[in-house]
């Protein structure tokens, strides 16, 4: 079996009381098989439906019994077929059994791989519970499960049971439901199984695990806790950001009959001389260079080896301190969890009473942390003490990484006190604010939390599979409309808004609302600027006055066009508009006709300072609205534009104005290098001596 390769069984419950629920089942299966087409495409899945009213199972025809279970899919590598049998999964008639269902399941995994396969299988057993088993021909149940649970562990297999309990939870039989719920803690109990309850769509789509990530560790050494002790650790990722898959280009040049084609596509750079734009510069050539200021500073690989700073691997205490310290704020990245190395006895009894210590006295460690040889920088962190509560599971470390002086921002935000009194809430509109943000809780006192983090996927990744597979089968799809499980995440709930009426009604009207006037860019710029010698009382006063009277004057007249009279002023108008993007266009198209115009219609030059104006005006709104290609072709057009024209006065003037292009420097977005942009007017002063 081929390393991270998993075999999943899909063991699902179809009877009339999993009906309301099984739109979002097909769902998340059909997601989980896509998923594995883009991460384990090697993968293999079966899918096994109990309480159906048909029957058909290897089992059932070799020793009997096993009613109402449906083998749908053998197993199979993962492919589109699959995804569209799991977007249609029949619905049952009659109640199923359990546990009938997990062995099929088993017996499928077992008679394909045999004991002497070891790689990752695992059931995926999804049902409410609701309905009783059968009676054992022999023992109890309690036994059979334990039979069952052995065998799991004799080869290898893991488990996952998701027990749906919503709308019908509440009308079944409480007594059936507890012998059932005990029955599947006797898996998590004797293997390695797990064990989920969820109550609504939107936990389901968390529950389900949809990816498998191999834990790998980031360190394999000794936590130094001074010269002469040394703990003997392992440390792994506990958790990590899920960002979304790297798309790589595929080329469809290569022959449809050619079975081996990767269809991969492979970039190659070169590198050419500036001064000779024919020339390859071989890698020997080379040197790497960083700007300072205007200029380039070429730095060799041995100067940068000689003065880099040389980390060596090691895990090392700086000391303890008191874990009210070390706020929630500070830990900057993600999770990640010491372990004693596994198998050393001496280690895990050290980790562990290092651990409780910490735990009792309420302490946390800050360690220094390089966790490769020649790692690029020292890592900072705090270990915060896990105690396991479950026997078997030793105790760990969690591990937090810590910001130096650099990373930390202090933000000063002035306090409401300091408003005058007339701006200061009344009692019943600080209680109205109370309520309306006590309604607003996701976890309040008494009841389950409504978005739990482990059950709420990231809807921008679920979404962005639920696209991808459309794509597949079809170039052109649209982006279909968010699903109403997705919407529930991203959207306020209508029933939370609806049962707190009246708290809303009440803010609303001890609370006096007003629009916020939008403000011109320019006014934002005004802003910024502040008087030297005023003090901040005064500047806000001034300033605020200013807004006043500065939107009570604002014009309501909005220019369309760049007009004869004032070009200038209406060209900064239109560039400031923000109810379409295409003024930004016709604002510079419309001062670029207004330029070819002065120059053209230009007699003896008496019209070439205010063409030099408008250029000026025209360079700056192209780098303030990061429009940089459109100035820079234009005044490319304009140097080859003046001698065709006979224009050779112009082109001297504009040569003399040193308006060059506009630089990656100057705007992100152009394409156009420092040197380029000083170089453009060397280019014409040939030109201009030969005229």
């Amino acid at each position: 079996m081929a390393r991270n390769r998993e075999i999943l069984v899909l063991v699902l419950d179809v009877g009339p009381s999993m009906h309301f629920i099984l739109p979002e089942v097909e769902k998340v299966c059909s997601m989980l098989v896509e998923k594995k087409l883009l991460y384990n495409k090697y993968d293999e899945v079966g899918i096994v439906l109990f309480g159906t009213e048909d029957t058909k199972n290897e089992l059932t025809e070799e020793v009997g019994g096993y009613q109402h279970v449906v083998v749908l899919q053998n197993m199979k590598v993962v492919d589109g077929d699959l995804v569209d049998v799991l977007k249609q999964i029949p619905r049952g008639t009659v109640s199923g059994d359990f546990l009938d269902a997990i062995i099929i399941g088993m017996d499928m995994l077992i008679k394909k791989f045999g004991e002497t396969e070891r790689g990752k299988k695992r059931l995926c057993l999804v049902t409410d519970a609701l309905f009783p088993i059968k009676e054992p021909y022999e023992g109890t149940k309690e036994d059979q499960v334990t039979t069952i649970a052995q065998q799991m562990t004799k080869h290898g297999i893991k488990m996952d049971s998701v027990v749906v309990r919503g709308r019908f939870g509440q009308d079944a039989n409480e007594k059936t439901m507890n012998e059932n719920d005990l029955l599947l803690n006797i898996f998590s109990q004797k293997t390695n199984a797990k064990m989920v309850y969820v109550e609504s769509p939107t936990s389901l789509l968390g529950a389900i695990r949809t990816r498998s990530i191999a834990p790998v560790t980031i360190f394999r050494g000794d936590l130094e806790i001074s010269s002469v002790i040394k703990i003997k650790v392992w440390v792994y990722k506990k958790t990590s950001e899920e960002k979304f898959p790297t798309l790589k280009r595929y080329s469809d040049k290569a022959p449809l009959t050619d079975k081996f084609a990767t269809h991969e596509v492979k970039v190659d750079y070169e590198y050419k001389s500036a001064e000779e734009p024919s020339k390859v510069v071989p890698p020997e050539h080379r040197i790497k260079g960083y700007r300072y200021g205007p200029q380039v500073v070429p730095i060799s690989t041995a100067e940068w080896d000689a003065v880099k700073f040389k980390t060596e691997k090691s895990v090392k205490l700086l000391g303890f301190t008191n874990a009210s310290n070390i706020m929630r704020h500070y830990y900057m990245k993600d999770v990640n969890v010491f372990i004693a190395e596994p198998g050393n006895k001496r280690s895990i009894v050290a980790v562990s009473a290092l651990a409780r210590a910490m735990k009792e006295m309420d302490k946390v460690a800050i360690v220094r942390c390089v966790w490769r040889q020649g790692q690029g920088g020292v890592v900072v962190g705090v270990l915060t003490p896990n105690i396991s509560e479950k026997d078997g599971i030793a105790d760990s470390l969690f591990f937090n990484v810590l910001p130096f002086a650099e990373d930390v921002r202090e933000f000063q935000f002035p306090s409401f006190s300091n408003l005058p009194a007339f701006m200061q809430p009344s009692e019943e509109q600080q209680e109205a604010a109370d309520d309306f943000v006590k309604m607003l809780d996701l976890a309040p006192d008494g009841r389950e939390e409504i978005l739990q983090p482990d059950f709420t996927p990231n809807p921008v990744l679920e979404r962005f599979y639920r696209h991808l597979e459309l794509k597949s089968k079809d170039p052109d799809a649209a982006v279909p409309p968010l699903d109403g499980t997705l919407q529930k995440i991203t959207e306020p709930d209508p029933d939370l808004f609806s049962q707190n009426k009246a708290v809303i009604n009440t803010f609303h009207r001890r609370f006096e609302l007003k629009e916020n006037p939008k403000l011109k860019k320019s006014r934002r710029h005004y802003l910024r600027e502040k008087a030297s010698g005023s003090s901040d009382k005064e500047d806000n006063e001034e300033i605020s006055a200013q807004i006043v009277e500065s939107v009570a004057n604002m014009p309501m007249v909005k220019v369309e066009k760049v007009g004869d009279s004032t070009p200038l002023e209406d060209f900064e108008s239109m560039m400031s508009r923000r109810d379409s993007p295409e003024w930004i266009s016709k604002a510079i198209n419309g001062m670029k006709s207004k330029i070819f115009d002065l120059i053209e219609n230009s007699s003896d030059g008496d019209s070439y300072t205010k063409a030099i104006e408008y250029l000026r005006a025209l360079r700056k709104g192209c780098i303030i609205e990061q429009e940089p290609k459109q100035f820079n072709d234009f005044l490319r057009h304009l140097r080859n534009f003046c001698p065709e024209k006979n224009l050779h006065t112009f082109c001297e003037f504009l040569a003399s104005q040193q308006i060059s292009l506009i630089s990656k420097e100057e705007a992100a977005d152009s394409e156009v290098a420092d040197d380029e942009a000083r170089r453009f007017w060397v280019k014409m002063e040939p030109k201009s001596e030969q005229v």
